[in-house]
């Protein structure tokens, strides 16, 4: 049974929340917003159209999480006040107060992705580390993992770009994830990931060491406008192959963009290499590989910004990209986030996407850096 410190900490975060969020400025503000969509000329330009009509939904969005958040704590209340009448039992109480904990957790997570690139969708690219077999084989778990999380969140996931190892796994994937915060919550996921266990690969038997390297960027709108210098861009076409080699295409609509600029900080030439297999059309293949170009183009100026905006306070780690943020011991039943220090045995269901707790202590820690 829950305490009435507990029960307290509960309602004054719900209360809290209630005035981060600036709720009732939120809902004349949508009232407001949704008297222009009745205007008779509304629907004459569909861009600006689209626009108010996704500030509305964003408005909904967080008006009714904060009213799920409320209804919660209100249940938890009466069924904390009814228990001590014997209406409800303990175990009710106690179920209560972790619905309403979540919700109201989940809220506050929410409430820190402020940045504005943080509510768009994201781009997520894995790479096989070294170590062959293995390593690809390592890659196409983590794959799966994240596929798994996107879809459990309602995401709409796309796979495009997709590589087979030699022999099991893949060499790289790329997925695109849409859907509201989807970047929010997988920048957390930027860094390269360690797996340790007894490998199937290995005719002895050998624990084995693998690592991939995740990156993920934001996945630009038509809102964002990302100026691309046509000069600079060339287009390569071979053909495609859907995922795990099916599909063999026999025309070239796979295609390869490569993008030459120079860095506005070091001078230096660089060049972005692009290939997207998605559709089995080449106009189509083109059209998203300027979008995943744009993304990536967006990302490295939001860097550029951080970098000249933030400054990390002495003795705090940073989160680079490179780095080796987590680890994965099967034989030891652990997973453990090197930058957080949260762990889990739980391993299988981190595998089959459960990675929320990871992501919630990222942000938590490192939410006003990332």
């Amino acid at each position: 049974m829950i305490t009435i410190d507990q029960l307290k900490d509960v309602l004054e975060r719900e209360s809290a929340l209630r005035g981060y969020l600036d709720v009732d400025a939120k809902i004349i503000q949508l009232e407001e917003e949704e008297l222009r969509t009745q205007a008779p000329e509304f629907w004459n330009d569909n861009k600006v159209a689209e626009e108010q009509m996704k500030k509305i939904r964003e408005l909904k969005s967080w008006i009714n999480g904060y009213n799920e958040v409320k209804s919660a704590c209100e249940e938890l209340q009466l069924a904390f006040d009814f228990q001590k009448e014997g209406i409800t039992s303990e175990d009710e109480v106690d179920e209560a107060y972790k619905v309403a904990v979540v919700k109201v957790e989940n809220l506050e997570l929410k409430n820190m992705l402020r940045r504005e690139e943080d509510k768009l969708g994201a781009v997520l690219k894995i790479n096989s580390g070294a170590g062959g077999t293995e390593g690809q084989d390592w890659a196409s778990m983590l794959f799966r993992m994240y596929q798994r999380w996107a879809e459990a969140k309602g995401y709409k996931v796309t796979v495009t770009n997709w590589l087979d190892g030699d022999e099991a796994g893949i060499k790289t994937a790329t997925l695109q994830v849409e859907g509201e915060f989807a970047y929010g919550y997988l920048k957390s996921e930027n860094g390269v990931h360690r797996l340790v266990r007894v490998s199937p690969y290995n005719a002895q038997g050998k624990r084995m060491t693998s690592f991939a390297s995740v990156f993920v960027v934001p996945l630009v709108d038509d809102s964002i406008e990302i100026e691309i210098n046509q000069a600079n861009l060339t287009w390569d076409t071979f053909r495609s192959s859907g995922a795990g080699g099916q599909n063999v295409n026999k025309v070239e609509t796979g295609v390869r963009l490569h993008y030459k600029y120079k860095d506005s900080e070091t001078g230096e030439e660089s060049e972005i290499v692009i290939e997207n297999t998605e559709s089995r059309s080449q106009f189509g293949n083109k059209d998203n590989a300027l979008r995943l170009l744009k993304s990536q183009l967006y990302e490295m100026e939001l860097e550029k910004r951080r970098r000249e905006q933030v400054k990390i306070e002495a003795g705090k780690k940073k989160i680079e990209w490179g780095s080796q943020i987590r680890s994965y011991v099967f034989d030891d039943r652990r997973v453990k986030d090197h930058r957080t220090n949260y762990q889990t045995s739980d391993v299988q269901g981190v595998m089959d996407g459960d990675i929320d707790e990871f992501i919630k202590s990222y942000l938590m820690e490192f939410g006003d850096e990332a």
